[in-house]
């Protein structure tokens, strides 16, 4: 038997398990992100959901990139929420970076450049 994510007919027919996050990842759930933001010391508003369906959709407008550039993230991101402040206001309720967090919430890989070893997030 196929594994459920190789056999196409089941990923076609499988609906998104949250209705409310149409681009999530197939293994992604809102309790899970719960969960993994109280580790990062987030309590999430409608700000951080809205941030992470906004990253969910562009990844999964990008999927046939195959990396995924941190520039135009950024700019997307940023006009996204240019009515409350762009990137800037992102930082402000993504403390660790509003790109490697908010993709560690989104259930994302974040661009590679996005997080540093050696000096933490760096966007």
């Amino acid at each position: 038997m196929l594994h459920v994510s190789t056999d196409i007919n089941q990923l076609v027919n499988k609906q998104a398990t949250d209705p409310d996050f149409p681009h999530a990842p197939l293994d992604w759930t809102r309790e899970e992100t719960l969960a993994a933001a109280r580790k990062e010391g987030l309590e999430l508003t409608e700000d951080h959901w809205e941030t992470i369906r906004a990253l969910q959709n562009y990844y999964a407008h990008h999927a046939d990139d195959t990396v995924i550039n941190m520039r135009d993230l950024h700019d997307a991101l940023d006009e996204c929420f240019h009515e409350k402040g762009g990137l800037k206001f992102l930082y402000t309720i993504f403390p660790g970076g509003p790109i490697a967090q908010s993709c560690r919430l989104a259930g994302l890989k974040a661009p590679y450049i996005a997080t540093d070893p050696h000096f933490g997030s760096v966007a």
